[in-house]
């Protein structure tokens, strides 16, 4: 993921639908129902060009914006335009190293997922959990099964915004529920010309199960579970189910 070229820049572009208001809210509020204030250090793990880490910057929250791609961090730097209480870090996240500790962890938008097997889910769950302190808050998301085999599928989508065009393609593995993304993205030049760049990454397939199980290693109980950043339960036909865990 570190390696994000043109997708970086096409990024915000091709995530405009993504509704990154509800999910601070649905952060701040499960945040607040545990006594946390909005003033507490927050760590946002891979924040990507960080439009959810500015939006708690606004809240109140002071921030570490963490994301293994430069490219990434340089975008959210210029989007950040000097704003005071956020910090950002380079690092992978299997190797989270953190100045202190932080009562507020949060890791959105299937960064899970795209961690390549179950020894880095254990290892990611493991460094948040050396560095959240007791009773600190650490809410996640994942891709479910269903959305991997009935969503995503082999199914190919098309995207389009004023400077880019993005033909997704995806390849699933039955066997796994891996699925293998191939984004060839479309840049106008000149005179009709187009430059061509093309990006790859794959999302990996976590069971809730296992998602427990290390959560529980790595020191946190799970409080709650919710479908995509609302109040409802998960259900059979969840996408993104939310996990909000308490560090014992």
């Amino acid at each position: 993921m570190s390696g994000y070229g043109i997708f970086a820049q096409a990024y915000d572009g091709l995530t405009d639908d993504v509704q990154y208001a509800r999910m601070a809210e649905y952060i701040a509020k499960r945040a607040c129902r545990e006594g946390l204030a909005q003033d507490v250090i927050t760590v946002d793990l891979g924040c990507g060009t960080g439009s959810l880490s500015l939006l708690l910057c606004d809240k109140g929250y002071d921030v570490i914006a963490v994301d293994a791609s430069p490219l990434m961090l340089n975008i959210l730097r210029d989007k950040a335009a000097g704003r005071q209480g956020l910090l950002l870090l380079c690092q992978d996240l299997t190797q989270l190293d953190l100045y202190g500790t932080a009562r507020l962890f949060v890791c959105t938008l299937d960064t899970v997922n795209h961690l390549p097997d179950e020894a880095s889910v254990r290892a990611f769950f493991q460094r948040v959990g050396l560095f959240c302190e007791s009773g600190g808050l650490f809410i996640f998301d994942v891709n479910t099964a269903y959305k991997h085999r009935q969503v995503l599928g082999d199914n190919p989508f098309v995207y389009e915004t004023e400077d880019v065009l993005c033909l997704w393609r995806n390849a699933l593995d039955e066997d796994t529920g891996r699925v293998d993304i191939s984004l060839d993205l479309f840049r106008p030049v000149q005179d009709g010309l187009y430059a061509r760049d093309t990006e790859e990454f794959s999302e990996y397939c976590y069971s809730d199960a296992l998602i427990r199980q290390t959560l529980s290693e790595a020191g946190f109980t799970v409080l709650e579970t919710t479908d995509d950043y609302t109040d409802a339960p998960c259900g059979e036909r969840t996408q993104r189910c939310c996990y909000v865990a308490r560090k014992l």
